[in-house]
């Protein structure tokens, strides 16, 4: 399912965390396991935004690192792009969906009971969602696909 959904993006936005987490896959493609390797691939393609005060580079495929949100370089990137933009960690994407450049929100909802942790979007990003899909799984996670009204 991941890698469907990220073979139609043509660019990753994200923030320092989830960049972290994802340079996993920038390793060339034959090092992964062979179940593994379309995915790497894919998420190779994509340009990627990575947003963060703190990381001194960034060595991901494709990646370039920006120091600060800015809401009208991504609307640009959005009206010039054949494909689509993907948003990711939560403070990225909080700032997107208040900045009017959320179009759909994708979550994946796993059963697991870990403490706090961080809201995936901030209060000042509410809006209207219409759920346009869902999905389980045999692990018990749960994929939600919204559309995002626009203010």
């Amino acid at each position: 399912m991941f890698t469907e959904l990220l073979g139609g993006m043509g660019t990753l936005l994200y923030g320092r965390r989830l960049y972290e987490l994802m340079a996993y896959w920038g390793a060339p493609v034959e090092s992964y396991p062979q179940d593994r390797q379309a995915f790497a691939q894919v998420w190779q393609r994509p340009n990627k935004w990575v947003y963060s005060r703190t990381l001194g580079d960034v060595r991901a495929p494709n990646a370039q690192l920006l120091r600060e949100f800015d809401a009208e370089a991504i609307r640009a990137l959005k009206r010039s792009s054949r494909q689509d933009l993907s948003v990711g960690g939560a403070e990225l994407a909080t700032q997107a969906l208040e900045a009017n450049l959320i179009d759909e929100l994708h979550f994946v909802v796993h059963p697991l009971i870990v403490g706090g942790g961080k809201p995936a979007l901030r209060p000042s990003a509410r809006r209207k969602f219409e759920l346009i899909e869902s999905r389980s799984f045999d692990t018990g996670a749960v994929y939600l696909r919204y559309r995002v009204d626009a203010l």
